[in-house]
């Protein structure tokens, strides 16, 4: 007996890369893997676009899922063209499409050059960072739903859900924007205006210097009005809910440095500290822009409409009719077409079924389903079309029911940031020492009270602080992104680095849902027979079939006669004369194994060849992460399979890995609460709807992505499945954040020690105040950016 695994070739298709089995697809001297991609690079020829393959290497997407012709036939629905087109007049329509499989130079060039393909385009604009692309085309020479399709065609298919329909992607909130310009402008030309007041200037010239501090107190004022309100509304929402955050001293600070300015400015004996007021509104502004940067590309708080598609076929009168799901009534007929999603709960009544209800349940094996049975909303038809008839609408769905479930829909507790703890104390200290020089100063010369008051909160400003929290944040949020690791906001680098229980989902997470491992065991079969068995496993539409002909290489032509397939049970045929039977091992009289797992048996000529063990194919990083992970995390793996996958885990992940199968959706959410009860601060990592429930119920919830999946639920963070790998760098710099901003807490100190034992002597000069401003903003901006980019690429991120 042998037991192999099963081999690809080596051939690599010249527009996607990807393995082909044979050499027969031929366009010239290109060899591609199917004959979508020979399609692609054909037209591409044709427009004289092949400059696209000379920017990369291998740089199309796979084309072997072919896109049906009338799948975009819903975009022909004024009603969703209304809810899609930005603008629209007689002659021109603008659209944005979201185009997921676009990575490359390669992809930005064929997109921008769409007006090559489709002479009614008249222009494509990329914006590469959000993977999205503005088209102009003329109404009288071509559609939306033509666009859509030339965009398919070339292997890049429009991302549209049903989400798209409901509401509008919201506006970018310019508010902030004007802000910090506003205050950038002011803070430039009261810098500029204070150098006399810096440098000295003759008493002649005294008409001058009035009128130079009038200015700056004109300039000041919308600084303090308009572009400091966000530290206002901040302070008072902390003081409503009895607790000071950090930007309640540095309100305090803006408010008191711009009295103490205007006062001196009105009463003719200074110029006042204008320039440092305008300078901490623009410095800790620009801050938290750099924080508060967001991805429009990504979601974070998606629902099960966005795993949707916008339309399905209804059948009426035997015509298809393109349906926009909330049109999708009791009792219509669904015409449901290969790798595509069910919408609706309905009963089988034509059509074989094999649903793949991974991303619901976390099942990884394809659920068989006959005529007259009830298939459910969110599986999606692996086996070609079937139609079935809708018993529930959208809204009553399984699924619908499922996501509506209160676990799904737990909001996670804010907890404040230790920069806010650390802000508690830091204005106690302030107010202890305002008080004290209040006391001394009212003892030995009451008339430099005021002056050495105000000039303690000026000088004591917790804005080095506020800048380290910001600028440090903010710049491992961009090196995170850069690496393709998205998190909803700064808040969630603080959240990751007090993790200690890293929970995985199996299916999907840890394996690809692309492959299966192969292990044949029995009687050696030649290559003639492997071949004649791919060959039978071609015609049959199920998908343990289709994998097994996709792991054969098939060089020559077969002959298949007489090719019955038995549902659930297996198929048979003649081939090339020899009778082969391949299927359950009652089908083909075979032994029944002990072992648990999915096998598929072979017969040759009624002797018993041997059987295939089909397993989930881990990802190849898996085992290396699981080891890097180990030493400082307790790790879980929950999965909706059956067990069978338990000694192949126990293998990869280790038998002290806790692994848990049979796991529904309120399971796994009922797992992490109770490693919550137990004080554990949990991670979860998963990417299907079936996970969604235990993202929400954890303390991070991350969500895994490809290219072939453009839906993740509601997280915390995105990463791509790609950089899975680098989970534990990721991890290791998040934690690094806190070392930083206390290293830069303490700098801060410095400064303020140095600037406290002028002000509490009532000495502080307005060129002390502007020297210290941008020293201490500068030095910390230094450190901040520069730690964590040192340390981003000490880790080669």
């Amino acid at each position: 007996m042998s037991q192999t695994a099963l081999t690809k070739n080596k051939l690599s298709c010249y527009h996607c890369g990807e393995s082909c089995l044979n050499d027969k697809i031929q366009s010239g001297d290109k060899i591609f893997c199917c004959e979508g991609c020979k399609m692609v690079f054909q037209i591409l020829n044709q427009n004289e676009l092949c400059e696209y393959y000379n920017l990369n290497d291998n740089p199309g997407i796979n084309q072997r899922i072919q896109v049906r012709e009338d799948k975009f036939a819903f975009l022909d629905n004024k009603q969703v063209q209304d809810q899609l087109i930005s603008f629209r007049d007689e002659e021109q329509i603008h659209v944005t499409f979201y185009l997921p499989q676009m990575h490359c130079s390669s992809c930005l060039y064929l997109v921008e050059n769409l007006h090559r393909l489709d002479t009614g385009v008249i222009s494509s604009k990329v914006n590469f960072t959000r993977k999205e692309v503005d088209i102009v085309f003329l109404s009288a020479k071509t559609s939306l739903r033509k666009v859509a399709e030339i965009l398919t065609s070339i292997g890049y298919e429009p991302y549209i859900s049903l989400n798209d329909l409901k509401s509008k992607r919201p506006a970018i909130d310019k508010s902030m924007i004007y802000q910090i310009g506003i205050a950038g402008f002011c803070f430039g030309n009261v810098m500029l205006l204070s150098f006399p007041e810096y440098l000295g200037i003759d008493v002649t010239e005294n008409s001058l210097r009035l009128l130079f501090r009038w200015i700056s107190f004109v300039l000041a004022i919308p600084v303090l009005l308009y572009s400091a309100l966000p530290f206002y509304t901040s302070s008072w929402k902390s003081l409503k809910h009895k607790f000071l955050n950090i930007d309640t001293p540095v309100a305090l600070a803006i408010i008191i440095t711009f009295i103490r300015s205007a006062y001196e400015v009105i009463s003719g004996t200074g110029g006042g500290y204008f320039d440092s007021m305008t300078g901490i509104v623009f410095f800790m502004l620009a801050g938290r822009i750099l924080q508060n940067k967001t991805y429009r590309q990504l979601s974070f708080e998606r629902d099960y409409s966005s795993y949707f598609p916008v339309a399905v076929s209804v059948l009426k009168e035997e015509k298809e009719i393109p349906t926009i799901l909330p049109d999708i009534k009791t009792n219509d007929t669904l015409l449901i077409h290969n790798e595509e999603l069910i919408p609706a709960d309905g009963i089988l009544t034509k059509g074989k079924a094999f649903i793949d209800y991974s991303f619901v349940t976390g099942e990884s094996i394809p659920v068989e389903k006959g005529v007259g049975e009830i298939v459910y909303a969110g599986g999606k038809q692996t086996a070609g079309n079937i139609e079935i008839l809708v018993v529930k609408e959208v809204a009553q769905s399984y699924l619908t029911k499922l996501w509506n479930r209160d676990e799904f829909k737990k909001e996670k507790k804010n907890n404040r940031s230790f920069v806010h703890l650390l802000s508690r104390y830091f204005t106690y200290i302030v107010l202890s020492i305002a008080t004290i020089t209040a006391i001394y100063w009212s003892i030995n010369d009451p008339s430099r009270i005021w002056p050495a008051i105000t000039a303690v909160f000026i000088i004591a400003c917790p804005c080095a602080l506020l800048l380290a929290n910001t600028f440090t944040n903010g710049n491992i949020l961009q090196i995170l992104a850069r690496n393709r690791f998205y998190l909803r906001n700064a808040e969630t680098i603080e959240d990751i680095a007090k993790i200690d229980h890293i929970v995985f989902d199996k299916t999907g997470t840890l394996t690809s849902t692309q492959q299966q491992d192969i292990v044949y065991t029995g009687t050696p079969l030649s290559l003639i027979q492997q071949e004649q068995i791919a060959a039978l496993a071609a015609g049959s539409s199920h998908p343990l079939s289709k994998a097994l002909s996709r792991h054969f290489t098939i060089d020559g032509q077969h002959s298949v006669e007489s090719f019955r397939e038995i549902p659930g049970k297996g198929i048979q045929g003649i081939v090339d004369g020899d009778f082969i039977k391949i299927g359950s091992e009652t089908f083909t009289e075979n032994k029944t194994l002990n072992n648990s797992g999915t096998f598929v048996y072979v017969t040759i000529n009624d002797k018993t060849a041997g059987h295939f063990r089909f397993s989930n194919h881990y990802r190849n990083t898996v085992p290396d992460l699981i080891k890097r992970l180990k030493p400082q995390f307790q790790l879980s793996v929950l999965s909706g399979d059956n067990d069978s996958e338990r000694e192949n885990l126990k293998k990869i992940a280790g038998s002290d890995t806790k692994s848990l199968f049979y796991q529904k959706p309120e399971n796994k959410a009922d797992y992490i609460r109770q490693l919550q009860v137990k004080g554990e601060k949990v991670m979860m990592i998963g990417d299907g709807l079936n996970d969604a429930g235990a993202l929400k119920q954890s303390d991070i919830g991350i969500a895994v992505t490809d290219q072939s999946n453009n839906f993740t639920p509601s997280s915390d963070a995105i990463i791509e499945s790609g950089r899975l790998s680098s989970l534990p760098k990721f991890i290791k710099l998040c934690r690094a954040n806190r070392n930083i901003v206390v290293a830069s807490f303490v700098l801060s100190i410095v400064y303020n020690i140095v600037g406290l034992f002028f002000a509490v002597q009532g000495t502080l000069s307005p060129l002390i105040a502007a020297i210290l401003m941008p020293a201490s903003s500068i030095s910390i901006l230094l450190l901040t950016f520069g730690s964590s980019s040192i340390l981003a690429r000490r880790m080669r991120l």
